[in-house]
């Protein structure tokens, strides 16, 4: 298992309106903790998300993607983790900033 940073294009791929927010007392339909110790630091952007925090977890309309949401430091940051739930993997991890993704910077 190797950690695969996805592109814009590839996480997009992932996300289909409108998503389901999961309840947490559903669980994850398998252990990712492995694949999170295998992200570079780099990819984390300077962010801490190491108090390993699943603030939301979101799944696609056909069930087959979840996009798992690592809190950081910062209420607005994420390291995004997509599983496919069909074939039991992660498929890759992106970082989520909210504020420059929907421009709330100031």
């Amino acid at each position: 298992m190797h950690a695969h940073r996805l592109s814009e294009s590839e996480y997009s791929n992932t996300f289909q309106s409108p998503m389901r927010r999961v309840p947490a007392e559903e669980g994850p339909p398998f252990d990712f903790w492995p694949y999170v110790d295998l992200i570079p630091q780099a990819d984390y952007e300077g962010h801490d998300c190491s108090a390993g925090k699943v603030r939301w977890v979101y799944q696609h309309p056909t069930g087959r993607y979840e996009h798992v949401l690592i809190s950081s430091e910062n209420k607005d940051i994420f390291m995004v983790l997509v599983l496919d739930r069909k074939n039991g993997v992660v498929l890759g991890h992106r970082l989520l900033n909210l504020l420059t993704e929907y421009g709330l910077e100031t």
